[in-house]
């Protein structure tokens, strides 16, 4: 099936780009949420449209997305999980826990889909994780997790 994108699709495409996908992705996963469209002849035009306006944003927030990884890059960041004998976690970190822990240290407000954590962070500790601003800016955060 060949779809266009409306929306950035991580492992996909960003918005604007022709994917071709299987048929029963396309159909019960990125047309029903909005994330794509359609190809046809007739949305050439559509297609256009979409990576004008996302090239005019793009220039725009490079800036922005390099003081937004400046920032980050001074945070200092705890995160407090409850944890077992030997620093082992009930659980793990997830993306919403990293987004709220940088939101208390004074950082900006994050996208928790933007954020990728590589392994599962599962022990006390200092940890490294990533985030994706812009396509070609990212920053990388370091999250000390320490015991609640």
């Amino acid at each position: 099936m060949k779809l266009i994108l409306t929306n950035e699709v991580s492992g996909l495409g960003a918005p604007g780009d022709v994917v071709e996908v299987k048929d029963g992705y396309g159909r019960n996963y990125l047309l029903p949420r909005g994330y794509a469209i359609r190809w046809t002849r007739g949305a050439e035009s559509q297609i256009a449209a979409i990576r004008k306006a996302r090239e005019a944003r793009a220039i725009r927030d490079l800036g922005a997305a390099q003081e937004v990884a400046e920032q980050l890059g001074r945070l200092q960041v705890k995160l407090a999980m409850r944890a077992g004998e030997g620093g082992r976690l009930f659980g793990s970190v997830t993306t919403k826990d990293i987004v709220e822990a940088v939101k208390a240290a004074g950082g900006p407000e994050l996208d928790r889909r933007r954020i990728e954590i590589g392994n599962p962070i599962k022990s006390l500790g200092r940890h490294t994780v990533s985030v994706r601003l812009h396509p070609e800016v990212s920053a990388n955060i370091e999250i000390e997790v320490v015991a609640a």
